[in-house]
């Protein structure tokens, strides 16, 4: 109504503009200054009229954008500053689409994440609370002893768990703080394997390291000692007994990387794809049947795989799985050198 009103205005103004020159002019050029003015006028009208149908077709295309949920495509429009506008306008339009699915997407991802951990938290919470009464009916102190341990690994699990998704947290979050500067990678990865010893020792798994002690990257040490540590343990949580983790430090004119193999079964090729995805165990890969009999089946949650990758990348570094081709798995990490 407005817009409809300043044209009136407008048309009214140009006529008073004509006029007033007709009556100004000498008699014998009132003539041509009327039709001049007339066809102004008429153009002016002309032109206004289209531009006010353009503007009321954008008007009820973006009524239709904001209150139906609907695209429109601006592309019909001529050229013109009106036709600048629609495409500023079909601009806007895709990129408030785009961002309302990655809302939705995210929105999503966050239930489901939800989800997760509200089931990989119920699920100790419940054998602790099965195992109470166990204490509590134990008629010796070797069997009360025995109940309490378990209840005690029950709770380091809870708690591990815990605190690992609050880091995945603050990785999703931007909010971990991550140094850069000069880092050996020898030194990272003996701090990774020191925590993995005895449980090495007591699952019959040999550790190999192949570091190059000249071998450095810029990064941040307590972070990349954590997620080698991860990727070390999962490997030797799938390698039967007297199996082997391998872990190998190099430097090149490229990257510093970090590989750590096993001698296991591998990773299934269904699995790969997500064997980064947060709480994903999947199955174990193909191994002997001699063998299979002495793998044993992780009891972990699918998260310590995810932190490594995350706590990679926070650094940006890459880290990509595979399997040998001698067998076993194998993840590398790769931090590659900066170039000017």
């Amino acid at each position: 109504m407005s817009s409809a009103s300043t044209l009136i205005r407008q048309c009214a103004g140009l006529a008073a503009i004509v006029i007033v020159l007709a009556l100004l002019a000498p008699t014998e050029a009132k003539p041509w200054v009327l039709a001049c003015g007339a066809a102004a006028f008429a153009f002016f009208l002309a032109v206004s009229l289209y531009r006010h149908r353009q503007i009321r077709r954008l008007t009820a295309e973006i009524d239709e954008v904001l209150h139906s949920g609907r695209r429109v495509d601006f592309s019909n429009c001529r050229e013109g500053d009106v036709a600048v506008l629609a495409n500023e306008l079909g601009k806007m339009t895709a990129r408030l689409a785009r961002t309302s699915e990655s809302l939705a997407a995210e929105r999503n991802a966050l239930a489901d994440a939800l989800a997760d951990v509200s089931h990989q938290i119920r699920t100790p919470l419940t054998a602790i609370t099965l195992m109470l009464p166990a204490v509590e009916r134990a008629e010796s102190d070797r069997e009360r002893k025995r109940a309490v341990r378990e209840l005690e690994a029950m709770i380091e699990r809870v708690s591990w768990l815990v605190t690992t998704l609050l880091k995945i947290a603050k990785v999703d979050a931007g909010a971990m703080h991550v140094e850069r500067r000069e880092v050996r990678a020898a030194e990272v990865v003996r701090r990774a394997m020191a925590p993995l010893a005895t449980a090495m020792d007591l699952r019959d798994v040999a550790l190999v390291l192949d570091v190059d002690e000249a071998a450095v990257f810029r990064g941040d040490a307590p972070w990349t000692a954590e997620a080698v540590e991860n990727i070390a343990k999962n490997c030797m949580e799938h390698t039967p007994p007297g199996g082997t983790v391998t872990v190998v430090a190099r430097e090149d004119a490229l990257a510093t990387t970090i590989v750590v193999s096993d001698t296991g079964p591998g990773i299934a090729p269904d699995d790969l794809p997500r064997i980064f995805d947060r709480f994903y165990r999947g199955t174990q890969g193909e191994v002997a049947p001699e063998a299979a009999e002495n793998v044993r089946q992780p009891a972990g949650f699918g998260i310590g795989l995810s932190l490594a990758q995350a706590l990679v990348s926070a650094q940006g570094g890459t880290l990509r799985a595979a399997n040998n081709p001698t067998g076993g798995a194998r993840f590398e990490i790769a931090f590659p050198k900066l170039v000017v």
